[in-house]
């Protein structure tokens, strides 16, 4: 059997990469984002080994590299009876630089070119609605303020909406977690030996990350 030639098996791995963002989008646990984000960054360094090693032609478009973050977990908040107000510690961070997505039930911010370094934080359900055209995002010298105004006064308990306890036995759908894993476990079955090897250091760092989980 003809093996596959190397921009196959990159076009692939592009493909996979694109898929698990997506994913990362709707996941709301944070065990579960650091296991995708773990998975993504060995997809990437992935695809890197296994594009074509002859130099490209001249007139062949060559994709641009997709753009890597961190994901920032360091933070601390308060809140007033109008606004809540997060506070990322970041030094250096450009306000020109920066892309906020604010809706009223979520935000996805970030920031870009510190150091060297791509950085991202986002909450994909508040606790409660907020005014976006009210809402902002403040870089200083060595921090990020993120103002959100609150559609309705009082206080919030969390920043995160706290999801509520299932009677019935969630099914795929409306588990994500299932549906991850049992494609994280395909993808092992049918992965080379760099593949298990990625996933294995994910799936391990994701338990550890939960053992070691503050309250």
């Amino acid at each position: 059997m003809e093996s596959r030639s190397s921009s196959a098996m990159a076009a692939d791995i592009v493909g996979d990469i694109q898929e698990f963002r997506q994913l990362l989008h709707y996941a709301k646990r944070p065990r579960v984002q650091s296991l995708l984000s773990s998975h993504i960054s060995g997809l990437e360094k992935q695809a890197a080994t296994a594009a074509p090693e002859q130099k490209p032609k001249m007139d062949r478009k060559v994709a641009p590299p997709a753009v890597t973050y961190t994901t920032l977990t360091t933070l601390s908040w308060d809140q007033d009876n109008e606004k809540v107000k997060i506070y990322i510690p970041l030094e250096g961070a450009c306000q020109e630089k920066m892309v906020a997505d604010i809706q009223s039930s979520s935000f996805d911010l970030k920031i870009h070119d510190v150091g060297g370094k791509n950085f991202r934080y986002s909450i994909l359900q508040l606790n409660k609605s907020i005014v976006p055209d009210q809402s902002t995002v403040l870089a200083k010298p060595k921090r990020v303020i993120v103002s959100l105004k609150k559609t309705d006064l009082g206080d919030w308990q969390d920043l995160h909406k706290k999801e509520e306890k299932s009677k019935a036995p969630a099914s795929d759908k409306e588990n994500p977690m299932a549906g991850i894993m049992e494609m994280m476990k395909n993808m092992y079955d049918e992965g080379d030996d760099e593949m298990k090897k990625t996933i294995s250091k994910a799936w391990c760092d994701a338990q550890s990350g939960k053992l070691g989980n503050k309250v």
